[in-house]
């Protein structure tokens, strides 16, 4: 079952400049992706590629320009926003600095109340779920009486996981959840939500430019260039180092893969001069006259793979 589906999705901004409009940033184009129940899909892809656009999107806090956003069946910005209102705290957010998502002048009784408020839970069972959700998150119940900057970088993630369980969502769009975080910690941080997702039933939507990170806790991965998705698979064809000659050289500047490290042709180009053809032909080492004057479809190369690119397939 698919509980979230992105449909040729497109997002732009324009630029203001103090003497009039700025020129147009063409951020998302054409993303086609779905999450199925108890899944997680992880996005990889280099800073400035557009995937925390994607998640502002996928959690339904933006409309897509072009395209839709589907939320359990549900056409998101077609029903009416009554509907969306009942539906949007099923769409969770965790996000990257647990310390700048947090009110640093709220005690963390507080902060798992205030989500319970807002679903009109009884104050007799308010209580009740607040140290259930701590528990639930590996944390003791000392912890309801301090403040953010009280606790370890750690302590923080899971104060933030733990309020964002409060509404009992189905779908948690995972930002850099544990980029901020110390090795160590980050795979305690992963093991948890490996465990509440068998626990829970959740889905989630990882986002990362950490390829290991995203390889141990995804089901499927997709891969963005400059805000378009060119390749998405099965995790295993991303063990064997993807399709895509961006995907392989991503794969390959990961320490201990075993592969020749690759390095691309120059420098990424701007959003506001998206080279024409293939998006990555100006940095791909293997590029052909066909990915300068043409945009590569995706092509099946198995199941559930497909890769954007002229030279697969």
């Amino acid at each position: 079952m698919k509980v979230l589906e992105l449909k040729g999705v497109e997002k732009t901004y324009r630029l203001r400049r103090f003497w009039g409009q700025g020129p147009v940033l063409k951020v998302l184009k054409e993303i086609d992706l779905d999450l199925r129940a108890n899944e997680t899909l992880g996005l990889v892809g280099e800073s400035g590629c557009g995937k925390s656009t994607l998640a502002r999107v996928a959690l339904g806090l933006e409309p897509p320009d072009r395209g839709e956003l589907y939320f359990l069946g549900r056409p998101f910005w077609g029903i009416p926003s009554k509907e969306r209102r009942r539906l949007r705290p099923k769409l969770q957010a965790v996000f990257q600095d647990p310390a700048a998502s947090l009110n640093p002048r709220k005690k963390v009784h507080t902060l798992l109340e205030e989500p319970l408020k807002l679903q009109k839970c009884p104050e007799t069972q308010r209580q009740a779920r607040i140290k259930e959700l701590v528990q639930l998150v590996g944390l003791s119940e000392e912890i309801l009486g301090r403040f953010p900057h009280q606790l370890s970088g750690g302590q923080r993630q899971r104060v933030a996981l733990a309020r964002a369980l409060a509404a009992e969502p189905r779908v948690l769009v995972l930002d850099e959840p544990t980029s901020a975080l110390d090795v160590s910690v980050q795979a305690q941080i992963l093991t948890l939500l490996k465990d509440l997702r068998a626990q829970l039933g959740l889905s989630y939507l990882f986002i990362s430019h950490d390829l290991p990170v995203v390889l141990y806790l995804s089901h499927r991965v997709g891969v963005m260039y400059l805000g378009e998705l060119v390749e998405i698979g099965p995790r295993e064809r991303f063990l064997e180092g993807g399709a895509h000659p961006y995907t392989q050289l991503l794969f390959s500047s990961v320490p201990g893969s075993g592969s020749r490290k690759k390095v691309p042709l120059g420098e990424p180009p701007s959003l506001l001069q998206r080279p024409s053809g293939c998006v990555f032909h100006p940095r791909c080492p293997e590029a052909e006259e066909i990915c300068r004057q043409k945009s590569p479809p995706f092509k099946t190369l198995g199941p559930e793979h497909k890769v954007a690119c002229h030279r697969r397939g």
